[in-house]
């Protein structure tokens, strides 16, 4: 992999671990990130939440990402808006599902394989 491709999928996936793990809550040990506390802003946390989401997908299609992994990220993406506008069912959602580091982890996947493809 190219070396300013590999620092772009590295500062991808700071901001998901932002969004999606960046502290831990004491005592039950689980990861929670900006997605999961702004989400709990009613009306409007969930909407502001997504856009960062979709900057990662236009990135990983900037970068190359084929349709289907867009795909998967757009439904990743999709699955974490819709059920997080559901109020505390959604917010706890947001905290296991954590759609940014899956989609880190889908592009990370298919821009590494390419990458050896070309090799």
């Amino acid at each position: 992999m190219a070396p300013e491709r590999a620092r772009e999928l590295e500062r991808l996936a700071r901001l998901a671990h932002t969004l999606d793990a960046r502290w831990r809550i004491p005592v039950v040990g689980v990861r929670v990130g900006l997605d999961g506390l702004v989400g709990l802003i009613p009306g409007v946390g969930d909407t502001l939440a997504a856009l960062p989401s979709a900057y990662v997908i236009l990135r990983g299609w900037q970068l190359g990402a084929r349709r289907r992994v867009l795909a998967r990220m757009v439904g990743n993406t999709g699955i974490d808006y819709l059920i997080g506008t559901v109020p505390l069912v959604g917010d706890l959602f947001d905290i296991g599902f954590k759609g940014n580091l899956r989609n880190i982890r889908l592009l990370r996947d298919e821009l590494g394989a390419r990458a050896e493809a070309t090799d």
